[in-house]
């Protein structure tokens, strides 16, 4: 997802009033020349899978991953598609990023059981830093930082026609200004929108999980998770399985940690249709899980120098392939 900044939308603001072109450039060629390309036998911080469901984490193969950062994976529910944020330099501010023409938003497709070449999704013609997507059906939902939103970053919309995604819409103000809500994963019947939020009243972390019902007003007030999901750590990313009976998210910062960075949990619904204790899955640098209805459970892994103070270094999609 796109860093937040405090002078980025004084920045955004500054370039509209320019008429500030967009212009777009390849992956490879943003990335820098003293890019360094991870690999598991480089990685200081390789992540660690704590269930037998699945076989251990690697890296998905090229074209997906680069020396620059791939970052936020959605994957769709049939597993044909990808879509990921990409930087082609973890080192520079959100204010660069957004000069960069690189950085955004991209899908690839599943063709012959490999992985095309990612493609930007252009949802702007001017610009915008946009990130944190989540695909639902034939609309996108992404955060964004451009001109006229209610916050640094606001949530939009856009509808895919034919192989562009148009109609590009602010999610509104309930969402953006009232409820300021994070990053979201909405249940398959579009009923139920899981996101996080800083922890409020009524929260218990610094950023807790929570949960908004449909309404014919659009949305209800968020409620918080409750204690069993929301510590006081910090509680995020969500994702939810098809069938609505599994929750996933990332921790960091939680007592008891042994390992550095996030870690991905699983919590299963009960058959009173609480969030049961939540189990983790992946620790050490991995985050922001997304799954296909195979199973097969991708997420984010940042690298990092193991000196002190560490570095990240960049960041990769990998992936656990359920074991059949």
């Amino acid at each position: 997802m796109p860093p937040r900044s405090g002078s980025l939308v004084l920045l955004l603001l500054v370039l509209a009033a320019c008429d500030q072109p967009l212009k777009l450039v390849p992956r490879e060629e943003a990335i820098p020349a003293d890019a360094v390309k991870m690999t598991p036998e480089s990685d200081t911080w390789p992540p660690i899978l704590h269930s037998d469901e699945w076989e251990q984490p690697v890296p998905m193969p090229g074209p997906v991953n680069t020396a620059g950062a791939e970052d936020s994976p959605f994957i769709t529910p049939d597993g044909e598609w990808l879509f990921v944020w990409f930087t082609p330099d973890v080192r520079v501010p959100a204010e660069k990023q957004l000069l960069d023409g690189a950085t955004g938003i991209y899908w690839s497709k599943r063709v012959g059981g490999s992985w095309t070449e990612p493609t930007r999704v252009v949802l702007h013609d001017d610009l915008s830093l946009d990130g944190a997507q989540f695909v639902h059906g034939d609309t996108m939902w992404f955060a964004s930082a451009r001109t006229g939103n209610y916050r640094e970053l606001d949530y939009y919309t856009a509808v895919l026609r034919g192989d562009r995604w148009t109609g590009v819409h602010n999610a509104g103000p309930q969402l953006n200004r009232d409820y300021a809500i994070g990053e979201i994963h909405i249940s398959a019947d579009g009923r139920t929108l899981y996101c996080h939020r800083e922890a409020s009243e009524g929260g218990y972390g610094g950023m807790d999980l929570w949960s908004l019902t449909r309404n014919p007003e659009g949305w209800a007030p968020p409620q918080n998770l409750g204690p069993t999901i929301n510590t006081a750590a910090e509680e995020g990313w969500p994702f939810l399985s098809e069938d609505g009976n599994q929750l996933w998210f990332t921790r960091s910062n939680y007592e008891g940690q042994t390992t550095p960075g996030p870690s991905v949990f699983r919590s299963r619904k009960l058959p009173n249709g609480e969030w049961g204790e939540p189990e983790l899955i992946l620790s050490r640098f991995a985050g922001e899980p997304t799954l296909d209805r195979q199973g097969n459970l991708y997420f984010a892994h940042h690298y990092f120098t193991g000196t002190d103070p560490i570095r990240m270094i960049e960041a990769d999609i990998y992936v656990c392939h359920r074991k059949r």
